[in-house]
Formats: C-alpha cells, structure tokens, sequence
C-alpha cells in the first residue's frame, strides 16, 4: 500500500513539473517578445529624437515658431 502511494505522489509530482516547465517555457517566450517590442521602440525613439534634433537645428535662434503653424489640417 505505501508503494502505491509513492507510486502516485510521484505521478503527481511529475505532472506538477512537466506543468511548471510548459509554464516557465512559455514566459521565456513572452519576455522574449517584450523584449524584441522594447528594443524596437528603443529604436523609434532615438530617430525620433535625432529627427527632432536636426529639425530644431534647422531653425535659426532669432526665428519665433508659433506652434498653431505645425497643426494638421483637420483641426
């Protein structure tokens, strides 16, 4: 009788496990991902910002921008 109960918590610990390893695969996965979206948008930023850049270099210190020059047409 104890062997059959060994028998089975070991069954059960083996399910619990091979649950534990899908679950831990899968995060892996999703941090992967995150991190490929992270380093993309990383990436967005920076140009953005050295577009940002090259823009305000291009305009001269004594110019005055008025922002309401910059708005899309629909408003």
């Amino acid at each position: 009788m104890e062997a059959q109960t060994s028998e089975a918590r070991i069954d059960e610990l083996e399910a619990k496990l091979s649950f534990a390893e899908d679950l831990i695969d899968e995060l892996n996965r999703s941090v992967f991902r995150q991190q490929e979206q992270l380093d993309l948008l990383q990436q967005q930023i920076m140009l953005l910002h050295q577009h940002l850049q090259s823009v305000a270099q291009s305009v001269t210190p004594n110019e005055t921008r008025n922002l309401r020059d910059e708005l899309p047409p629909h408003y």
